[in-house]
């Protein structure tokens, strides 16, 4: 007959059960965390690459990303990290905003200004929120821009939506660790479960970066030749497109339906061309 188990080890048995559970619950908000980079872009400052750096490892972020950095490695940066030179010396550099977002399907920009053409914009814990959420099954990149005056126009037309930190109207000035430092509080309180994650379709897979800009570049050159766009002046009505097709955020099924009626159109105009002749 088996003896019953003692209070004392029924307790130890619970805490063990909970043990694992918790283990298991750690280990998948690391690896989620682990698919979203915070992307530096031209940092004047190394001492600022440093600190940003000490800010995410702190917070369990480990991928960091920069493009153009003014002055890396340096020794001001190793200083700053104060710690976090792991993270440093992992730090992908990269010549182009195009290769740092190349396998990305949902890009966030960090802007404290909001420029003529209005775009999506999430309060800074709604933003880690839907990055939590992606990072289940996809890479993340969340974007800060120069020091001097953050993202440009063009950086945050590849965003999908920019995120705000609510700060003092009358100053707003955050330093760039300072800014990386608050997005990385919030990732970690949502990977620790201070956020409800919901689950999109089974079947929708968002494309990367590079899918979504060989869209726009299709998309135009489809335009020019309908003779809908204004050659003189098409930005602002791609910068609108943009807007439009960032916000639906299409699948692999979605863009190879846009890519043919873009083609077929192309096709179309150029038959007519030839008829005309």
């Amino acid at each position: 007959m088996a003896e019953k188990l003692s209070v004392q080890e029924k307790a130890a048995q619970d805490t063990r059960s909970s043990g694992t559970v918790a283990g298991q619950e750690c280990s998948s908000s690391d690896n989620r965390l682990a698919r979203i980079r915070i992307v530096l872009i031209n940092t004047t400052h190394p001492g600022n690459i440093g600190a940003a750096a000490r800010a995410m490892k702190v917070m369990g972020l480990s991928s960091l990303h920069l493009v153009t950095p003014k002055a890396f490695p340096n020794a001001d940066a190793t200083a700053m990290a104060s710690g976090a030179d792991d993270l440093l010396q992992a730090a992908r550099v990269h010549e182009s905003l195009d290769s740092a977002l190349a396998d990305c399907s949902l890009v966030l920009g960090t802007s404290a200004r909001f420029r003529s053409l209005p775009m999506p914009v999430l309060d800074v814990r709604r933003a880690s929120e839907q990055a939590l959420e992606e990072s289940a099954s996809r890479k993340v990149a969340i974007l800060f821009g120069r020091e001097r005056y953050g993202l440009t126009n063009e950086e945050m037309q590849r965003c999908q939506y920019l995120v705000n930190i609510p700060a003092n109207p009358v100053y707003s000035s955050l330093n760039l660790a300072q800014a990386v430092q608050i997005v990385a509080y919030e990732l970690r309180v949502a990977a620790s479960g201070g956020a409800g994650l919901s689950v999109p379709p089974f079947d929708w897979e968002p494309v990367d970066d590079s899918q979504m800009e060989g869209l726009f570049q299709h998309l135009e050159q489809t335009l020019l030749d309908l003779r809908f766009l204004n050659p003189k002046q098409p930005k602002r009505l791609m910068m609108r497109l943009r807007r439009l097709f960032n916000r639906a955020r299409p699948d692999q099924n979605e863009m190879n339906i846009l890519r043919g009626i873009l083609k077929a159109s192309q096709e179309a105009v150029e038959r007519e061309g030839k008829a005309r002749g």
